[in-house]
This record gives C-alpha cells, sequence and structure tokens, in this order.
C-alpha cells in the first residue's frame, strides 16, 4: 500500500506575487523528483505518492509550509491503497490509492473541510477523519508563527527548543510559548496515532 495526496493550495489567487509556489516545489522536491513524485498543474493544484507510513505527517508539513505565508492556506484528500498503474507522472497513474484521494479531494469543498483522508475501510475512515476534524479546529487557525514553528519541528524532529531559538532568532521561552500555541504536543500524539493505524493497515 502506499498513499497519494491530492491537494489545493487555498487563496493562491490573491497573493501578490508566486514566492508560495517556489516554496511548494522546494518542499516537494525533497521528497522525491517530479512528476514521478509529485506533480503541480493548474497553478495551484497538486498531487504526489508517498509512503502509506509517511502520508499524515507529509500532509500536515505542508499545511503548515502553506500557512507560513500569511493567507494561504491548502485543502488536501489522502488516499490509501494499491498503485495498479504507474504512468509517466504521478498525474497519469492509476489505482485504488488514486481513486480514494482522488474522491477524498473532492469531498472537501462540500463538507467545508481541508484534510480527509480515505483508507479502504469504513471503519478505519471513520475514526481518523474524527481524529483529523478535532486536530483541524486548531490546525486551520494556526498563526504564521506557528506555522512556521510547525513546520520547523516536522523538519527537525530531534531539535531542541534552544536550538530552534538560535535558528530563528529568538529566545528559547518564545520557542516554548509558539509551540504550544500551535499545539505541537498534539500534532505529534497524532502523528503517533496514525503510526499504529498505518501499521495495521500494512499487515
Amino acid at each position: 500500500m502506499e498513499a497519494i495526496i491530492t491537494g489545493d493550495i487555498v487563496n493562491s489567487e490573491q497573493q501578490p506575487d508566486a514566492n508560495w509556489l517556489t516554496t511548494l516545489k522546494r518542499y516537494l522536491s525533497s521528497l522525491g523528483e517530479s512528476p514521478t513524485v509529485w506533480e503541480v498543474y493548474r497553478g495551484d493544484e497538486f498531487q504526489l505518492k508517498v509512503p502509506l507510513s509517511d502520508a499524515l505527517e507529509t500532509a500536515i508539513h505542508i499545511k503548515a509550509t502553506m500557512k507560513s505565508t500569511k493567507g494561504l492556506d491548502v485543502r488536501m484528500g489522502i488516499g490509501l491503497g494499491e498503485i495498479t498503474f504507474v504512468g509517466s507522472g504521478v498525474s497519469e497513474s492509476n489505482g485504488p490509492a488514486y481513486r480514494r484521494s482522488g474522491r477524498a479531494f473532492e469531498s472537501l469543498k462540500e463538507d467545508k473541510s481541508k484534510l480527509t483522508i480515505a483508507t479502504g475501510d469504513d471503519l478505519y475512515d471513520d475514526t481518523l477523519n474524527l481524529v483529523l476534524k478535532l486536530a483541524l479546529d486548531f490546525m486551520n487557525d494556526w498563526s504564521t508563527v506557528s506555522a512556521e514553528i510547525v513546520a520547523l519541528a516536522l523538519e527537525n524532529p530531534e531539535a531542541s527548543q534552544n536550538e530552534i531559538a538560535k535558528r530563528l532568532g529568538i529566545q528559547q521561552s518564545a520557542v516554548s510559548q509558539r509551540q504550544k500555541r500551535a499545539r505541537l504536543d498534539l500534532v505529534f500524539d497524532l502523528l503517533t496515532y496514525y503510526s499504529k493505524i498505518s501499521k495495521d493497515l500494512a499487515s
């Protein structure tokens, strides 16, 4: 099983420049080559393939990266499953993971949500999406500063608050406050929970 993430950037047309696109592509490039692993198309839509175990962390990392720019957000549908056809690019491939991702993404506007997941198992879907709905209650409200601190924590999971403080040029106490406001502890709890679920799905 693998994971496909289909998404689009919210409010991209209101940005005075396309720096956000450079930022998005830089992050996606850290995951692999385009177009075999990721593609950006129609200006502000994207699709990428990641290992099953990395799906939720990748999605949250993208959200934090985009929300680090004022006014931006992202909608994403995650589909888990098999890939039965590999085309020349990720957007030309097919399989249950792609179909679930596409359907999940299409449901976002109707549900007025920004992140959903489809595993192919109704029980897992209901549980995971309920947990995501609760997490989105604070993730959707991240300020640019909160989003930045989450992205840094995901990029450097072993870094201490002092190390992050030096990188940002702020006091360690400010890092602690920002992490609390971002509910970083709950983000990592969510990722730990997803890790257990993904192992069950892969077995």
